[in-house]
């Protein structure tokens, strides 16, 4: 993938400093009117016209607000304000989530991800997973540490395994329960626990379409920052094309020809192909340019 275009949620110029991070000093001594903070609604950021990403100073701060140490940009500290609440909604239903998506640049869509996935973590962790107490932040926000028994509670990323399949020329493509009519995307799950990647891949594909899968590859991954997932993307083979459906998973899944998800990738196919933000999208591009 060096030579392809990298997924959406990537490619952040950011210095994540982590040597700061456990300097209690150095994290004070850069809370100067030199700091920036990130402007955020709830978890929506401020979106310039220019597609940057809206900063402020430290000043703007709720009072009491808890702050994340995001990194260095261009040598400056950057900061982030924990909200109220995370986000515990149909998070992909969000209309103003798809707009804000389109209208960031690249690289700031990326430095937005992380900060997101940091803070509505933060929001939804004020107390310990192993004894309920009171949490509070740590390591300039990279670490909850409990005031009652101590446990020490760090940002969940989860693994999400999506992989294409080919068999015979062909794509198999699925559309989810609730997806708009005509959408068709790579098929994912999470990676469970004492899974590999590939194991993951396998068991997927056949739980939610009876297809049975080998010779299961690595292509590329993204950030999925809704709430904090690693998606990570894969190409597999299948000896057939016979589809047992789970429609508890899957509203539908079809094999497409190549000129079928050509013609659709082009806007005028098919089927719907996933949105450009999702990984789903560079693996398609990334089939169809091999």
């Amino acid at each position: 993938m060096a030579d392809d275009p990298l997924p959406a949620f990537t490619g952040a110029r950011l210095d994540r400093a982590d040597h700061l991070r456990a300097d209690p000093d150095a994290l004070a001594g850069m809370m100067t009117w030199r700091a920036r903070l990130l402007r955020l609604d709830g978890l929506l950021p401020d979106v310039a016209p220019d597609g940057m990403l809206g900063w402020g100073t430290l000043a703007d701060a709720p009072e009491d607000a808890e702050l994340v140490f995001l990194g260095l940009l261009d040598e400056k500290p950057c900061f982030a304000a924990v909200p109220d609440r995370g986000d515990a909604g149909p998070r992909m239903a969000n209309p103003a989530l798809w707009a804000m998506m389109e209208a960031l640049l690249p690289d700031q869509l990326s430095l937005y991800a992380g900060a997101r996935s940091l803070v509505d973590w933060h929001a939804r962790h004020r107390h310990c997973a192993q004894c309920g107490g009171t949490t509070r932040i740590a390591k300039g926000g990279w670490q909850r540490n409990c005031e009652t028994c101590g446990a020490q509670h760090f940002p969940r990323t989860d693994p999400v395994a999506i992989a294409l399949v080919e068999n015979d020329g062909q794509l198999l493509l699925g559309r989810g329960l609730g997806w708009p009519e005509g959408r068709y995307s790579a098929l994912a799950g999470f990676v469970e626990p004492g899974e590999s990647i590939e194991e993951a891949v396998a068991r997927e594909i056949l739980e939610e379409t009876g297809i049975a899968v080998r010779k299961v590859r690595y292509v590329a991954s993204q950030p999925w920052p809704f709430p904090s997932q690693l998606m990570i993307g894969c190409y597999a083979v299948s000896d057939t094309q016979a589809i047992t459906l789970d429609e508890t998973e899957l509203a539908d899944a079809r094999w497409f020809t190549r000129e079928e998800v050509e013609r659709s990738m082009a806007g005028d196919g098919p089927f719907g192909p996933p949105p450009p933000q999702a990984i789903a999208h560079t693996l398609v591009r990334w089939w169809l340019d091999r």
